[in-house]
């Protein structure tokens, strides 16, 4: 172990130390830490995509403090230690890779996909762990704290491992359209809890497709979140410069301001 992971380890203790630590830290539990390791996890992805390498060795950094405060949460309650988590790691990367730690072959990149998809299915089989009753045995182990779109596609992916999935992407395409439909039929209702089950459902077609054309769908809509927020601040600086606000203006000029900065947009692509 590195000097500095030591150090990190012993500042850890030090923290959670019962008569001379930090207050905050002492109070902690794994239960208390998990909107913070969401929002850390969330903070490195930022960081990656914005290709800010400073930023995502900072954000590392405090991913890798969630993992330690973890460990010794439950080294405190005699459960297990920073080492066993890096031990368990590591004996399960030397498992799942064979073809490097052992003498099979090497395969393409998708195969050792699928071959890690297997590994990964037998390990869950050996553990025989319990299904609670009315849920499914294939779909047992995706986490529900998940980001929707990332256990929507997760849940496919092992639905289609036992044959549950469609053929072609123009049938994922026909159920998008199936779903828009019903909640086209839903909208004058008004019934909110139908039209959260039809729009969930319209989503979760959504997310299909994106599958079955290789795209990852929470990626997808991060940059398309991305695009609207680089767009709508183009807009209010276009207003801003002729010292307008946006909200003065008319649905219709708002629309024609919106065209007209993603025709800006096309245009600046074009040129680049």
């Amino acid at each position: 172990m590195t000097n500095q992971m030591t150090t990190l380890l012993e500042i850890m203790v030090r923290l959670r130390d019962p008569q001379h630590g930090c207050p905050w830290d002492r109070e902690q539990t794994m239960l208390s830490l998990l909107s913070y390791t969401l929002e850390e996890c969330y903070e490195v992805v930022d960081a990656v995509e914005r290709q800010a390498m400073t930023d995502v060795c900072d954000e590392l950094g405090d991913l890798l403090f969630q993992v330690v405060f973890y460990s010794r949460i439950a080294e405190e309650a005699g459960l297990f230690d920073f080492e066993a988590v890096a031990a368990g790691i590591v004996a399960k990367l030397q498992r799942r890779h064979p073809h490097v730690f052992g003498d099979a072959p090497i395969p393409s990149a998708a195969e050792q996909h699928r071959a890690w998809e297997q590994h990964k299915e037998r390990e869950r089989e050996r553990r025989s762990d319990p299904v609670p009753q009315g849920q499914s045995r294939a779909l047992a182990g995706v986490a529900q704290a998940l980001p929707a779109l990332v256990r929507a596609v997760k849940l496919q992916q092992r639905a289609a491992r036992v044959g549950f999935d469609w053929r072609a992407v123009r049938e994922v395409l026909a159920k998008v359209e199936e779903e828009l439909e019903e909640v086209r039929e839903e909208l004058p209702t008004g019934n909110p809890g139908r039209l959260t089950h039809e729009i969930g459902d319209l989503l979760l077609a959504t997310s299909n497709l994106a599958r079955h054309v290789g795209v990852d769908p929470e990626t997808a809509l991060r940059r398309a979140n991305c695009r609207f927020e680089q767009r709508f601040a183009a807009m209010e600086r276009m207003v801003g410069e002729g010292g307008q606000r946006l909200a003065a203006l008319t649905p219709a000029e708002l629309e024609s301001l919106w065209v007209c900065v993603k025709e800006e947009e096309k245009a600046a692509q074009s040129k680049g």
